[in-house]
């Protein structure tokens, strides 16, 4: 039988192995690995402060959606490692599922980019009861919400139309995870006001707002203050 840390480590080989396969059958990834090669808009890493993403283009804004997977894998890694108390075996699936899933995007940006990816973050999840089942799922919902929010807020900035298709296809995976999670902690609450507005859309929010929320639960703080808000 598998060990926690053996799972763990197993997701993450799937997500290495399924990277050029995810993103299009190798042709579309060395286009994606190109361009993200060839651009001079490299992240700012400025190791007393923390990092920022960068000043523009799409670079930057795929380093910001790698912070917040990478923040989200480690959030579901961490709730397989320490189940809480009284997890049924359907709920430990379903979390396993979504953790695999978070570790397949963490992995696709981080190839994506290439040697221009800012560097791995280190999270602080002291904040959270992992052991309590409605504080670990409330925090869950909290982390989802907030990725949809955040792709749905930064996709007018993203300039390549291969980029939008890749972040429309997560994006859409982000908010089958949040509604999940939702309907786990109240049933029916899955397309709930406080997410879906009144026109039947999504909010959103923008990446200030975002990280201020991702800083929260990070050591590595990550910043956009040199990012330049046009739209590609």
């Amino acid at each position: 039988m598998k060990t926690e840390s053996q799972e763990s480590i197993a997701g993450t080989n799937m997500a290495r192995r399924s990277f050029l396969r995810y993103a299009g059958v190798g042709v579309a990834a060395a286009g994606l690995l190109a361009t993200a090669s060839c651009t001079k808009d490299h992240p700012i890493i400025a190791p007393s402060t923390g990092i920022d993403i960068g000043a523009t283009g799409d670079l930057a804004i795929l380093n910001y959606a790698y912070a917040l997977e990478q923040l989200e894998a480690a959030f579901y890694t961490q709730v397989i490692l320490t189940p809480y108390s009284g997890i049924s075996a359907d709920e430990k699936a379903m979390l396993t599922s979504i953790r695999d899933h978070e570790i397949l995007h963490r992995e696709f940006f981080k190839a994506a980019l290439g040697i221009n990816a800012i560097p791995p973050l280190t999270v602080d999840f002291s904040k959270i009861d992992f052991s309590n089942r409605a504080a670990t799922l409330g925090a869950a919902k909290a982390f989802e919400d907030t990725g949809v929010t955040a792709y749905n807020g930064a996709a007018y900035l993203i300039g390549s139309g291969a980029y939008l298709t890749l972040a429309g296809k997560i994006v859409s995976v982000e908010a089958r995870h949040a509604a999940l999670v939702s309907n786990l902690l109240v049933r029916g609450s899955f397309a709930a006001s406080d997410q879906v507005d009144a026109s039947g859309l999504n909010k959103s929010a923008s990446i200030a707002e975002v990280l201020k929320i991702a800083n929260a639960y990070l050591k590595t703080k990550v910043s956009a203050s040199n990012y330049n808000y046009v739209a590609a």
